[in-house]
Formats: structure tokens, sequence, C-alpha cells
């Protein structure tokens, strides 16, 4: 028996893969922002007093979607690439830091917890960096695919951390920050 595919039986896995693992991991990124309300029409996070540094924030859903873009075809070339060694422990290794990846948004922007952003955050850094390194031993491509991410992420531990710093006593603050008012 031959294991060895054909470079169309190899493209038509890979076709494959990226037809489920793209959609999917835009879509679950997406559900992860939409469902706590992040970016800018957050009250809460309306309130914060940005960093010098912070880009405009309708640039933030097209860094993400690129991203999640991105991540989807190296996780489709490394899930097609049917018997290389290390690619099991490189799946879970990309399980475990999309799953932190989701995890910031409910915690940063829904339980307004600017640490514990900042702890789930640092923790993705290094699964995402331990991603790619695994990913460079399956098929350099996708290793490749992720230097964006893992970039932008550093990027958004800074942001994170700047956030944190002006503004303490936001951490963990109750409510959505909107005015209310009462009447008697």
């Amino acid at each position: 028996m031959n294991l060895l595919a054909s470079p169309g039986q190899l493209r038509a896995s890979f076709m494959r893969w990226a037809l489920v693992c793209v959609p999917a991991a835009v879509l679950l990124g997406f559900l992860s922002g939409t469902t706590v309300q992040s970016g800018p029409e957050n009250p809460w996070f309306a309130a914060l007093v940005k960093p010098a540094a912070y880009p405009p924030a309708q640039s933030f859903a097209v860094v993400w979607t690129v991203l999640y873009v991105l991540m989807g075809l190296a996780l489709a070339i490394v899930l097609s690439a049917r018997g290389a060694r290390g690619r099991g422990p490189a799946v879970i290794a990309f399980a475990v830091q999309f799953a932190l990846n989701l995890a910031w948004s409910p915690v940063f922007f829904g339980a307004h917890l600017l640490t514990g952003g900042l702890i789930v955050i640092a923790l993705l850094d290094v699964a995402a960096l331990a991603t790619t390194v695994l990913f460079w031993n399956v098929r350099q491509v996708a290793a490749l695919l992720l230097v964006p991410y893992v970039l932008w992420l550093l990027f958004a531990t800074y942001l994170n951390f700047a956030l944190l710093q002006a503004n303490p006593a936001m951490d963990g603050a109750e409510g959505n920050g909107a005015v209310v008012r009462y009447t008697i």
C-alpha cells in the first residue's frame, strides 16, 4: 500500500480543510467579539484612556479578519499534512491558543478585567509562539502564516498593558460606563 498522495490529492485535501477551517476561525472570532460587544461601541471601553500607539478603531475588524483567515489557512495546511511527524501536537497547540484567543474578549470586554485580559493574552502569546514552532516542524509555510498573528498579539499585549497602566481604576469596574440618571 502506498501512503504517498499525488499533488492533486494533496491540493484537494488542503482545499477541503481550508473550506472548513477558514470560515470556522472567522466565525468563532466574530462571535467571541460580538457576544460581549467588543470594540469602541462598548461604553466601558470607550471610557478608557487610550495609549498614543492605539490604532484607529476601524482597523481592528480588518486586521482580525485577515488574521483569522491566515490562522484557518495555516491550520488547514497542517491538517492536510497527513502522516507528518508532529502533526498531532501542533493541532493540539493550535486548539489551546485558539481557545485562549476566543477567551480574551469575554475576559477583557465582557468582564472588564484589564489584568485578567493581560494574563490571558500573555498565556496566548506563549501558546501562539509554541504553535508557530510546532507548525514549523510540520509545514514551514503554515508557521509563516502565523507570524503576522504573533506580531499582532505582541502589539495587543502592549496595548492591554498600556490600558491597564492608564486606567487602573477601571480594572474590573462594574457597569458599562454609561451615565445613569435617577429621578424622584
